[in-house]
């Protein structure tokens, strides 16, 4: 029977979940050496990549306290957001509370919680961290791989375990596509997006209200704000490609924003917005799904590696989390045998892996335009009717998903079995009252 102190696991990619991931295994006695391409952030004034920001919620909440860092994040840097305020075209706000129990999300940076754990790791003393250090390829079979150093030698190095957390564009992912009867798919949607700011005000306070997720819906395309420590907003538009094409001029932009966004530009501030609208052009959005998600007992992909999402269920920080608390729960279930582990992992993570993929992509559509609709705001209120007189049994979809970790695809089969009975109400409740009016009715006449 092996023990966590008899392997040793190579980690290919120093973000969210990779450094999570060493830490997780660090703390259990794993021998653990972490290679991440880019410089160390922390030394970096400006880090270039992604910066829209994260919603903690409970899946990623518990991989947090598996490795003894939940409430660092949560008492130091996050934001509680308990619903969501709706901004419409004229300018009125509608809230939208996540949970009827008053449960909510966190607004977290993704620079300030990827150094915070890049540190946690580092003060491992079971874990290694090698920055500049790129991935070249991999013996998919032997675990031998080769990775290039900040002086340019290549080193070819082994290890029992070699996990691949190096996101979307995953190199280690790459190597894996060699393999026969490997499937992956990727799709591309048709918007790209945006990042702009609402600073704070003069006296260094919000200017909206704080503790909720603003979304400014368009149908084809919207507009969301996530409150930062330093009372600012970050501001990200969604939108389709061709539109963003369209806005070539500062005249543009604002005759644009005029018309749909009227309320933002006090907020963001016209010149600040046109600076930053035309700083950098919009940014492309992949949702990535592939099967199996490891090879023998030597390669295992983790996080957007595995299943990249589009952001708009706030899970793919939660979700890449929570693979690294399944990877150690089944660690310890089967005794550190890799033999064992990797293909249990496979077997549990991967349909869950599609249905976050799916579950993001429909929260795209109902971000953006599900949300200005009456019949979605009603089913919110029936959804939260019938969970306050069924609590157990009738669970609305985005609690299952944000303050539960029942598993994705149970998520979905759930809201399924929850959409037939509605279905089936509506239709009944229909009968009912046509058979009173026809009742009515033939006393009348007859």
């Amino acid at each position: 029977m092996k023990q966590a102190k008899d392997i040793e696991v190579t980690i290919i990619g120093g973000g969210l979940v990779g450094s999570l991931c060493a830490c997780i295994l660090g703390n259990k006695g794993v021998r653990v050496k972490l290679h991440e391409f880019r410089d160390d952030p922390r030394d970096q004034f400006f880090v270039a990549g992604r910066s829209i920001n994260l919603a903690l919620s409970a899946r990623g909440r518990s991989a947090l306290r598996m490795a003894g860092l939940e409430e660092e994040v949560i008492d130091r840097h996050a934001i509680p957001m308990r619903g969501r305020m709706l901004h419409d075209i004229q300018g009125r706000t509608t809230v939208v509370p996540y949970d009827k129990q008053g449960r909510c999300i966190y607004s977290v940076g993704r620079r300030f919680l990827n150094e915070m754990l890049l540190t946690a790791a580092e003060k491992n003393s079971n874990v290694e961290v090698h920055f500049k250090s790129k991935f070249l390829d991999c013996d998919l079979k032997s675990g031998k791989y080769k990775v290039r150093s900040v002086d340019g030698e290549t080193k070819e190095e082994s290890s029992d375990l070699l996990i691949g957390c190096d996101g979307a564009f995953s190199g280690v992912r790459r190597q894996m596509l060699k393999m026969p009867r490997f499937n992956y798919s990727q799709t591309y949607i048709e918007s790209g997006y945006l990042e702009l700011c609402i600073p704070a005000t003069d006296d260094g306070e919000f200017v909206i209200p704080e503790n909720y997720l603003h979304i400014w819906p368009r149908h084809n395309f919207m507009m969301i704000a996530l409150p930062n420590q330093d009372r600012s907003f970050t501001v990200t538009l969604f939108m389709p490609f061709d539109m963003f094409e369209q806005i070539k001029t500062p005249e543009l932009l604002i005759k644009f924003f005029e018309e749909h966004f009227k309320d933002a530009i006090p907020l963001i501030g016209r010149e600040k917005l046109i600076t930053d609208f035309f700083k950098i052009p919009p940014s492309s959005l992949v949702s990535i799904k592939c099967n199996p998600h490891h090879v023998e007992d030597k390669v295992l992909l983790l996080g957007d590696a595995a299943h990249a999402v589009v952001p708009f269920f706030g899970q793919g920080m939660n979700g890449g989390f929570e693979d690294c608390e399944i990877l150690a729960d089944l660690l310890d279930a089967y005794s550190y045998d890799l033999k064992k582990v990797l293909p249990a992992y496979t077997e549990k993570r991967q349909k869950d892996a599609e249905a976050v993929c799916d579950l993001s992509m429909y929260n795209y559509l109902e971000m953006r335009h599900l949300v200005t609709s009456k019949s979605f705001l009603l089913r919110k209120k029936v959804d939260n009717f019938l969970n306050t007189i069924f609590p157990e049994t009738w669970v609305p979809l985005y609690t299952m998903v944000t303050f539960s970790k029942l598993r994705y695809s149970h998520c979905i089969l759930r809201k399924e079995m929850q959409d037939k009975i509605l279905v089936t109400l509506m239709w009944s409740a229909a009968v009912i009252l046509l058979s009173i009016f026809i009742a009515l009715f033939t006393r009348i006449y007859v």
